[in-house]
Protein backbone atom coordinates (compact mmCIF):
# COMPACT_ATOMS: atom_id res chain seq x y z
CA UNK A 1 0.00 0.00 0.00
CA UNK A 2 0.97 3.47 -0.66
CA UNK A 3 2.25 6.12 1.55
CA UNK A 4 -0.62 8.57 3.14
CA UNK A 5 1.35 11.20 1.11
CA UNK A 6 0.87 9.87 -1.92
CA UNK A 7 -2.91 9.26 -1.43
CA UNK A 8 -3.53 12.59 -0.23
CA UNK A 9 -1.38 14.34 -3.02
CA UNK A 10 -3.37 12.04 -5.87
CA UNK A 11 -6.57 12.82 -4.21
CA UNK A 12 -6.37 16.85 -3.42
CA UNK A 13 -5.42 16.63 -7.38
CA UNK A 14 -8.07 14.83 -8.64
CA UNK A 15 -10.59 15.94 -6.51
CA UNK A 16 -9.90 19.80 -7.38
CA UNK A 17 -10.08 19.14 -11.05
CA UNK A 18 -12.71 17.06 -10.79
CA UNK A 19 -15.12 19.46 -8.72
CA UNK A 20 -14.12 22.65 -10.04
CA UNK A 21 -16.72 23.37 -13.08
CA UNK A 22 -18.86 20.45 -12.34
CA UNK A 23 -22.31 20.17 -11.38
CA UNK A 24 -22.08 20.48 -7.65
CA UNK A 25 -19.65 23.78 -7.73
CA UNK A 26 -22.23 25.59 -9.53
CA UNK A 27 -24.82 24.24 -7.19
CA UNK A 28 -23.24 25.50 -4.23
CA UNK A 29 -22.36 28.86 -6.40
CA UNK A 30 -26.15 29.32 -6.90
CA UNK A 31 -27.42 28.24 -3.22
CA UNK A 32 -25.15 30.97 -1.37
CA UNK A 33 -26.28 33.88 -3.88
CA UNK A 34 -30.13 33.00 -2.41
CA UNK A 35 -29.18 31.95 1.01
CA UNK A 36 -27.13 32.69 4.28
CA UNK A 37 -23.71 31.43 3.19
CA UNK A 38 -22.47 29.39 6.13
CA UNK A 39 -25.62 27.28 5.93
CA UNK A 40 -24.93 26.63 1.84
CA UNK A 41 -21.38 26.41 3.02
CA UNK A 42 -22.17 23.63 5.81
CA UNK A 43 -24.49 21.76 4.36
CA UNK A 44 -22.30 21.54 1.12
CA UNK A 45 -19.10 20.48 2.30
CA UNK A 46 -20.56 17.91 4.62
CA UNK A 47 -22.60 16.25 2.00
CA UNK A 48 -19.23 15.77 0.07
CA UNK A 49 -17.41 14.73 3.06
CA UNK A 50 -19.60 12.19 3.28
CA UNK A 51 -19.57 10.99 -0.02
CA UNK A 52 -16.01 10.88 -0.20
CA UNK A 53 -15.47 8.56 3.39
CA UNK A 54 -18.02 6.44 1.77
CA UNK A 55 -16.48 6.10 -1.07
CA UNK A 56 -12.97 5.94 0.27
CA UNK A 57 -14.55 2.68 2.35
CA UNK A 58 -15.78 1.24 -0.28
CA UNK A 59 -12.68 1.33 -2.64
CA UNK A 60 -10.70 -0.25 0.89
CA UNK A 61 -12.66 -2.60 0.87
CA UNK A 62 -12.98 -3.90 -2.86
CA UNK A 63 -9.71 -5.65 -2.74
CA UNK A 64 -11.11 -7.80 0.42
CA UNK A 65 -13.95 -8.96 -1.92
CA UNK A 66 -12.53 -9.72 -4.92
CA UNK A 67 -8.71 -10.49 -5.52
CA UNK A 68 -6.26 -7.82 -5.36
CA UNK A 69 -5.21 -8.45 -9.07
CA UNK A 70 -8.98 -7.50 -10.28
CA UNK A 71 -9.06 -4.78 -8.18
CA UNK A 72 -6.19 -3.28 -9.74
CA UNK A 73 -7.04 -4.59 -13.27
CA UNK A 74 -10.70 -2.22 -12.82
CA UNK A 75 -8.24 0.46 -11.18
CA UNK A 76 -6.68 0.87 -14.00
CA UNK A 77 -9.38 0.91 -16.55
CA UNK A 78 -11.58 3.66 -14.23
CA UNK A 79 -8.87 5.80 -14.71
CA UNK A 80 -8.44 5.58 -18.55
CA UNK A 81 -11.58 5.50 -18.86
CA UNK A 82 -12.51 8.85 -16.80
CA UNK A 83 -9.33 10.52 -18.97
CA UNK A 84 -10.83 9.72 -22.61
CA UNK A 85 -14.11 10.78 -21.29
CA UNK A 86 -13.01 14.06 -19.71
CA UNK A 87 -10.80 14.70 -22.90
CA UNK A 88 -14.02 13.87 -25.12
CA UNK A 89 -16.22 16.31 -22.99
CA UNK A 90 -12.98 19.02 -23.75
CA UNK A 91 -12.92 18.58 -27.28
CA UNK A 92 -16.52 18.21 -28.60
CA UNK A 93 -18.47 20.09 -26.22
CA UNK A 94 -19.40 22.89 -27.84
CA UNK A 95 -20.84 25.84 -25.02
CA UNK A 96 -18.17 27.04 -21.89
CA UNK A 97 -21.34 27.31 -19.74
CA UNK A 98 -23.70 24.60 -20.45
CA UNK A 99 -23.80 23.17 -17.19
CA UNK A 100 -24.06 26.09 -15.37
CA UNK A 101 -27.19 27.09 -17.11
CA UNK A 102 -28.41 23.44 -16.94
CA UNK A 103 -28.27 24.14 -12.83
CA UNK A 104 -29.64 27.43 -12.56
CA UNK A 105 -32.42 26.41 -14.57
CA UNK A 106 -32.87 23.80 -12.78
CA UNK A 107 -32.57 25.47 -8.90
CA UNK A 108 -34.64 28.61 -10.18
CA UNK A 109 -37.73 25.72 -10.94
CA UNK A 110 -37.25 24.37 -7.80
CA UNK A 111 -36.90 27.77 -5.90
CA UNK A 112 -40.03 29.13 -7.67
CA UNK A 113 -41.83 26.09 -6.97
CA UNK A 114 -41.18 26.51 -3.25
CA UNK A 115 -42.42 30.29 -3.04
CA UNK A 116 -38.97 31.83 -3.24
CA UNK A 117 -41.08 35.05 -4.39
CA UNK A 118 -41.95 35.41 -0.37
CA UNK A 119 -38.20 34.67 0.63
CA UNK A 120 -37.28 38.57 0.19
CA UNK A 121 -40.33 39.76 2.32
CA UNK A 122 -39.37 37.86 5.07
CA UNK A 123 -35.75 38.22 4.81
CA UNK A 124 -36.02 40.35 7.46
CA UNK A 125 -37.70 38.56 10.01
CA UNK A 126 -35.39 35.80 9.57
CA UNK A 127 -32.51 37.30 10.09
CA UNK A 128 -33.64 38.43 13.52
CA UNK A 129 -34.59 35.06 14.19
CA UNK A 130 -31.63 33.47 13.15
CA UNK A 131 -29.52 34.85 15.46
CA UNK A 132 -32.28 33.75 18.73
CA UNK A 133 -32.05 29.69 17.34
CA UNK A 134 -29.66 27.48 18.77
CA UNK A 135 -26.54 26.58 16.47
CA UNK A 136 -27.46 23.22 16.19
CA UNK A 137 -30.86 24.09 14.93
CA UNK A 138 -29.51 26.49 12.46
CA UNK A 139 -26.94 23.19 10.99
CA UNK A 140 -29.75 21.37 10.63
CA UNK A 141 -32.65 24.18 9.07
CA UNK A 142 -34.44 23.34 5.71
CA UNK A 143 -31.43 25.41 3.77
CA UNK A 144 -28.67 22.77 5.41
CA UNK A 145 -30.77 20.11 4.56
CA UNK A 146 -31.38 21.17 1.02
CA UNK A 147 -27.41 21.59 0.40
CA UNK A 148 -26.59 18.60 1.59
CA UNK A 149 -29.22 16.28 -0.22
CA UNK A 150 -28.44 18.76 -3.45
CA UNK A 151 -24.43 17.94 -3.20
CA UNK A 152 -24.74 14.19 -1.71
CA UNK A 153 -26.93 12.98 -4.52
CA UNK A 154 -25.47 15.13 -7.19
CA UNK A 155 -22.28 13.47 -6.55
CA UNK A 156 -23.83 9.52 -6.17
CA UNK A 157 -22.85 7.86 -9.35
CA UNK A 158 -20.62 10.91 -10.38
CA UNK A 159 -16.90 10.30 -12.08
CA UNK A 160 -15.77 12.05 -9.31
CA UNK A 161 -17.09 9.45 -6.69
CA UNK A 162 -16.50 6.50 -9.05
CA UNK A 163 -12.61 7.81 -9.25
CA UNK A 164 -12.46 8.14 -5.40
CA UNK A 165 -13.37 4.55 -4.77
CA UNK A 166 -10.94 3.61 -7.42
CA UNK A 167 -8.06 5.50 -5.81
CA UNK A 168 -8.81 3.90 -2.60
CA UNK A 169 -8.19 0.64 -3.57
CA UNK A 170 -4.71 1.85 -4.83
CA UNK A 171 -3.53 3.93 -2.41
CA UNK A 172 -3.49 4.85 1.18
CA UNK A 173 -7.44 5.02 2.36
CA UNK A 174 -6.68 7.71 4.63
CA UNK A 175 -4.66 9.52 2.68
CA UNK A 176 -7.28 9.91 -0.13
CA UNK A 177 -9.84 10.31 2.34
CA UNK A 178 -7.81 13.35 3.93
CA UNK A 179 -6.68 14.43 0.39
CA UNK A 180 -10.48 14.71 -1.19
CA UNK A 181 -12.12 16.38 2.19
CA UNK A 182 -9.15 19.37 1.73
CA UNK A 183 -10.17 19.18 -2.10
CA UNK A 184 -13.45 19.40 -1.23
CA UNK A 185 -13.29 22.05 1.32
CA UNK A 186 -11.42 24.37 -1.09
CA UNK A 187 -13.55 23.67 -4.48
CA UNK A 188 -16.49 24.17 -1.91
CA UNK A 189 -15.42 27.34 -0.50
CA UNK A 190 -14.15 29.10 -3.21
CA UNK A 191 -17.68 28.53 -5.15
CA UNK A 192 -19.74 29.91 -1.95
CA UNK A 193 -17.91 33.05 -1.61
CA UNK A 194 -17.32 33.82 -5.18
CA UNK A 195 -20.86 33.36 -6.32
CA UNK A 196 -22.14 32.56 -9.74
CA UNK A 197 -19.50 35.51 -10.60
CA UNK A 198 -16.59 32.93 -10.22
CA UNK A 199 -18.63 30.05 -11.60
CA UNK A 200 -19.33 31.93 -14.99
CA UNK A 201 -15.49 32.32 -15.34
CA UNK A 202 -14.18 29.26 -15.35
CA UNK A 203 -13.23 27.19 -18.65
CA UNK A 204 -15.37 24.06 -18.23
CA UNK A 205 -13.15 22.84 -21.78
CA UNK A 206 -9.81 23.96 -19.71
CA UNK A 207 -10.77 21.50 -16.29
CA UNK A 208 -11.73 18.79 -18.22
CA UNK A 209 -9.03 18.79 -20.39
CA UNK A 210 -6.72 18.85 -17.12
CA UNK A 211 -8.89 16.23 -15.48
CA UNK A 212 -8.31 14.26 -18.46
CA UNK A 213 -4.60 14.33 -18.86
CA UNK A 214 -4.41 13.57 -15.19
CA UNK A 215 -6.58 10.55 -15.11
CA UNK A 216 -4.58 9.15 -17.81
CA UNK A 217 -1.28 9.79 -15.84
CA UNK A 218 -2.92 7.49 -12.97
CA UNK A 219 -4.18 5.39 -15.16
CA UNK A 220 -0.11 4.84 -16.71
CA UNK A 221 0.85 4.96 -13.01
CA UNK A 222 -1.30 1.95 -11.80
CA UNK A 223 -0.55 -0.15 -14.97
CA UNK A 224 3.25 0.09 -14.91
CA UNK A 225 2.67 -0.55 -10.76
CA UNK A 226 3.74 -4.07 -10.19
CA UNK A 227 0.63 -5.92 -8.29
CA UNK A 228 1.50 -6.98 -4.38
Amino acid sequence: MSSVVQGFTKSLAMTVLSEIGDKTFFAAAILAMRYPRRLVLSGCLSALIVMTILSALVGWAAPNLISRKWAHHITTLLFFGFGLWSLKDAIFEEGESEELAEVEAKLDADYKANGGSTKDSSKVNDDLKKHKRPLFTQFFSPIFLKAFSINFFGEWGDKSQLATIGLAAEENPFGVVLGGIVGQAFCTAAAVVGGKSLASQISEKMIALSGGILFIVFGIQSFLTPIE
